[in-house]
């Protein structure tokens, strides 16, 4: 997908084929080198090295969060450590059953199966995963009418790392089939700043350390965001023909991306004076602010509503969205409620 079929609000939401590899480029190998989640780390360096001791294959690990945060990375430090093959699918991906059965047939004793999105799997699908992750075993059916026959099939021990962004969307029969449990959190801007200054020196950048600040403030606690903007300030810094990016350099560039000191975009600006707006603050139906707003719903729930959450931009109420004071702060606005008081005095 090129950059110009990409919408500006979208940009830095939203990640292209290129940015995939620029990515994979920028993964640590190791856990030593993995920044920030430490108690997720921590907790997996354990299972690791016990897995290891005993000879064994790993538990299989569900990894929970918002988009960004390091679960494919996670994923690709098991195998590493583990000195095991992976395999990377998603969930929409295996549409069928057949699917599943081919991917699992082909993998060895300890690979690792590494699925994004599980909670996309069909039902039918996730039937066949239950008894495959339970038992290492999967039953398939041949022929039809009264020739059909069931043949119990033997897989080799594998282990199944599953990410998710809505854990609460997930069965609970497959979440009670996974061993070990990690959920990363949004990073604060010290973690990023680190992570970008070793990003910086793999891709030949030189950058200072209130750069490598300013771009961790503004990069919605998100790794993969924070390598995405160290890229653009590359690219404005080498047209302008800047030998080092300083924190003047690096704010100019994210101005120019319209992204705010808040790390706001220009999505998460309209969805919030949309509620202010549209709903006098709120509480607002998600539904009906995606159809204001013109955008998918998914979009907004899984991209833009964790870090306005996180930050306390935004809440949720059981009657719907409701935007916070430091919303209408950052806007310079009046909360609405404090207008009305105001109007009636």
């Amino acid at each position: 997908m090129s950059k110009e079929n990409i919408s500006p609000e979208k940009f830095i939401l939203q990640e292209t084929e290129e940015d995939a590899v620029f990515n994979l480029s920028l993964r640590p190998l190791t856990l030593n080198e993995f920044i920030g989640q430490e108690t997720a780390v921590k907790n997996l360096n354990v299972a690791l090295k016990a897995a290891l001791q005993r000879n064994e294959p790993l538990e299989h690990i569900l990894l929970s969060g918002p988009p960004g945060l390091g679960k494919t990375s996670l994923a690709h430090i098991i195998a590493h450590e583990m000195k095991a093959n992976i395999t990377a699918t998603s969930g929409p991906a295996i549409e069928r059953a057949g699917d599943l059965i081919g991917i699992l047939t082909n993998l060895n004793k300890g690979d690792i199966l590494f699925i994004d999105e599980i909670h996309r799997l069909s039902r039918v699908v996730e039937e066949f995963l239950y008894q495959a992750m339970e038992n290492f075993q999967i039953d398939f059916v041949i022929d039809k009418g009264p020739y059909a026959k069931t043949i119990k099939f033997n897989l080799k021990v594998f282990t199944l790392v599953g990410a998710t962004t809505r854990s609460g969307s997930l069965t609970a029969p497959l979440r009670s089939r996974f061993g070990l449990f990690y959920h990363l959190d949004f990073y604060s801007p010290q973690e990023l700043a680190k992570i970008i200054s070793n990003s910086a020196k793999i891709l030949g950048v030189t950058i200072d350390e209130p750069a490598c600040l300013e771009i961790g403030n503004r990069s919605r606690g998100t790794p993969r965001i924070a390598n995405r903007l160290l890229r653009r300030v590359r690219d404005y810094s080498q047209v302008h023909d800047f030998k080092k990016v300083d924190c003047k350099i690096a704010s100019a560039a994210l101005d120019a991306l319209n992204i705010d000191k808040c790390g706001l975009d220009a999505l998460d600006r309209k969805f919030l004076r949309s509620i202010i707006d549209n709903f006098s603050g709120g509480p607002a139906g998600i539904e009906s602010v995606a159809a204001s707003l013109n955008e998918d719903t998914e979009t907004l729930i899984d991209c833009v509503e964790p870090y306005l959450l996180k930050t306390n931009f935004l809440k949720r109420t059981n009657r719907g969205r409701e935007v916070t004071e430091i919303a209408y702060n950052h806007f310079n606005l009046k909360p609405a409620k404090q207008t009305q008081k105001e109007l009636f005095q």
